[in-house]
């Protein structure tokens, strides 16, 4: 097992996350202030969820005697416009999930890694799902549609 590596991965997505979690959260409450009460919850839900993984790997670093670090989150851009943050979130998912699956092969060799990443892949692809399926519907039933079920 190399725990440089291990250390280095899970490091990557403390910092990644704590930022995207970070941005769900404000856009929740975005979202819940102009009454889409529902659509809001969920991203504010997903900050909490987010912040879950992120004790697990800032934990598992910890077991494998690496230092933490807190490395400061990049300036981005709120979006007002639900659906316009959907599609956005959905590229930001898709070349997360993406780099995930790198990231789980290179600590193959490291079990309890390896299942605590591969664990997160499934529950971001689960994510990713959730986006394109919302796209679709937006899609399929209109804009107005979509957003009057996210009140």
């Amino acid at each position: 097992m190399d725990a440089k590596k291990s250390i280095e991965a899970l490091q990557l997505f403390v910092t990644g996350l704590t930022e995207g979690a970070l941005v769900h959260k404000m856009q929740g409450q975005i979202f819940k202030s102009q009454g889409f009460e529902k659509l809001g919850q969920k991203y504010i839900d997903h900050f909490n969820e987010e912040m879950e993984w992120v004790e697990k790997f800032v934990s598992r670093i910890l077991d494998l005697g690496g230092e933490v670090k807190f490395e400061g989150a990049k300036s981005r851009d709120l979006i007002c416009n639900p659906i316009d943050y959907v599609k956005a979130d959905l590229e930001i998912q898709c070349a997360g999930v993406d780099l995930l699956y790198k990231c789980v092969e290179t600590v193959i060799n490291d079990p309890t890694t390896y299942d605590i990443l591969k664990a997160y892949l499934a529950d971001e692809e689960e994510d990713l799902y959730w986006s394109r399926g919302a796209i679709e519907m937006i899609e399929c039933i209109g804009a107005q549609n979509w957003l009057l079920r996210q009140l």
